[in-house]
Order: structure tokens, then sequence, then C-alpha cells
């Protein structure tokens, strides 16, 4: 007994409306389920969704602290980046802070 294409075509519409249901019950406790949880722990949505940019920012924003100093001028170095002119070709352990 094969069924015949309208039958088929009934089916799967029936089908969908019981997948829809279905997946309308789940989020909903899903969304319940995740609102205790940040009710319970005071997330914002920041610490759910961060946005990337605010730990590049963080990152790139702080200052390094120097590492080296030219005694002669007081200037100093973090290490990163091109070397100044005074510590060129230089031991740099007698530069260090």
């Amino acid at each position: 007994m094969t069924a015949s294409y309208k039958e088929l075509l009934k089916q799967r519409d029936a089908l969908e409306a019981q997948i829809q249901e279905a997946r309308q019950r789940e989020v909903e406790a899903a969304v319940a389920k995740v609102r205790q949880t940040v009710a319970e722990f005071g997330l914002t949505a920041n610490d759910v969704f961060p946005t990337g940019r605010r730990s590049r920012v963080a990152g790139s924003a702080g200052k390094v602290a120097p590492k080296y100093r030219n005694p002669e001028t007081g200037q100093t170095w973090t290490g990163r980046g091109k070397p100044p002119h005074w510590i060129q070709g230089q031991d740099r352990t007698k530069f260090a802070i």
C-alpha cells in the first residue's frame, strides 16, 4: 500500500506543523533557562555575547611599562617595536630598569 502523492504532501504538511510546534516549545524552554541563569549570576549582554572589539581595544589601550632607560637622557623604551638609536647595537642589560 503506497500512499499517493497528495497523501504524502498532506503528511509532510502535518509533520512540518508538528516540527514547528516542537521547536517553539523547546525554544521557549531554552530561553526560560537562559533567563534564569542570567538572573542567577547577574550577567549582562556583554558577558554572554562579547563583541570581539572589547578584547582588542582593551589589549591595545593599555600602556606597557618601560624595560630600558637611557642613563644619559632618561628616555625609556618598552622593548617593543623598533629600538631607539641609543640602544641599537648595544648590550641591553646595562639599560634594563
